[in-house]
């Protein structure tokens, strides 16, 4: 697997939005370096299904690909960053595929154009477009692999030739059909052994790393990186026991996020709820047209983390403190002054920004409270009239906020 440059566990990311729908770039900076300082996390993908790729215009995926490259090896110089290109045309995949290698990228997850999901396509067709993309953009490609049961999905044949393809290093496999995974697997090692094959199928990831994978491409190691990154180093070195008090500490949290299904804009959504719910994501705001949680699948999800603590309590350090250390910070940009301290993950402050007046803050879309979080606090900076947010250099690789560290 040493071998592999695509191997190990790289999780899809998610993206934080304020209240605006704008990206927090600073929420989005402390997320990428916790998830960058787990030991065992070799890459991540942004500009994906979990990172609401469908709702980014084109210079937002681009932007993205920008902060979370500079983000992610400030911390990991050797972490590799992929980037996803989603486009219903060959001219427009290879313009993202560059726009994503100036951005800092080391490789795109190229999926397939969504008109095939109605239209469908010939084999002629869908190994052409892949080879357009690789002879325009030059870039390593992530092939994604929709599952078997849409028009979109590469048929063994079609992979087989697809893997010839120079640039084509790696295969997020997502097909879903649980009856070919092995068969699939050791075939396409044996035609291309220089190729990664990963899996992404979170709602039964341990099922397919014991059939056959050198890895795992998932959103949900963008959730609860440290256990799924146990789980992986687990199955591929046949500690099944291991893997399966592993597996029971990922049970109930993959219930709450996919709810026995695949992944989805929903289960992503539970997902950030989550997450934001604990203080380890900074708001828990979608893009449209997804419309926010029900209030009752807020609270249900609320009561689930309640219980999993009960079962599964927080490691602890001295005098039964959690451990934690201090939060990354991003780079300083135009002279911002260093005094200007913000808002840290998981508090209630409006959309990841403090409300202008505390006596009359904006209505928020979601009214979704962290279950443990910090008032709204800014500092004002000395050198400026204005509180402002500033973006100091990383001091550690830990994000900030009052986030749990789930491990085994």
């Amino acid at each position: 697997m040493d071998e592999l440059p695509y191997a190990g566990v790289i999780p899809a990311t998610l993206c934080p939005f304020r209240e605006d729908e704008s990206i927090d770039e600073d929420g989005l900076w402390d997320y990428i370096q916790y998830l960058a300082s787990v030991p065992g996390v070799t890459g991540l993908t942004c500009n994906g299904h979990t990172g609401e790729v469908m709702s980014l215009t084109h210079r937002e995926r681009a932007q993205v690909t920008r902060l979370v490259a500079e983000a992610a090896k400030a911390v990991n110089p050797d972490i590799r960053v992929i980037s996803g290109v989603n486009a219903e045309g060959s001219a427009q995949a290879v313009e993202d595929a560059l726009a994503a290698r100036e951005a800092g990228a080391d490789a795109i997850l190229l999926m397939p154009p969504h008109h095939w999901l109605r239209f469908g396509r010939t084999p002629e067709t869908a190994i052409g477009f892949v080879h357009d993309v690789a002879t325009g953009a030059g870039v390593d490609i992530v092939l994604h692999q929709y599952p078997a049961w849409t028009k979109a999905s590469y048929s063994l044949a079609e992979m087989l030739e697809i893997v010839r393809i120079p640039q084509v290093k790696c295969i997020k496999m997502g097909t879903r059909d649980m009856a070919r995974w092995g068969h699939d697997y050791r075939t396409l090692k044996a035609a291309a052994p220089h190729v990664t094959i990963l899996t992404c199928h979170d709602e039964y990831l341990l099922a397919s790393l014991l059939e056959g994978a050198d890895g795992a491409l998932v959103g949900f190691a963008g959730f609860v990186p440290e256990l799924v990154v146990e789980l992986v180093r687990c199955a591929l070195a046949g500690d099944l026991a291991g893997a399966r008090q592993v597996q029971e500490r990922l049970a109930p949290l993959c219930r709450l996020v996919y709810r026995f299904g695949e992944p989805s804009g929903d289960a992503h959504q539970r997902m950030k709820c989550a997450m934001y719910l604990q203080g380890r994501f900074p708001s828990p705001h979608m893009r449209r047209p997804l419309r926010p949680l029900p209030p009752a699948e807020v609270a249900r999800i609320r009561q689930e983390l309640a219980t999993y603590r009960e079962r599964f309590p927080e490691p602890r350090g001295p005098r039964g403190r959690r451990p934690r250390r201090p939060p990354p910070r991003r780079p300083a940009a135009g002279g911002a002054c260093p005094g200007a301290c913000r808002p840290r993950v998981g508090s209630t402050t409006i959309g990841g920004r403090a409300p202008a007046s505390a006596s009359s803050p904006p209505t928020p879309r979601c009214t979704i409270t962290p279950t443990s979080s910090s008032p709204p606090t800014t500092r004002r900076c000395s050198g400026s009239s204005s509180s402002r947010t500033a973006r100091a250099g990383p001091r550690s690789s830990a994000p900030s906020g009052r986030r749990a560290r789930w491990s085994s």
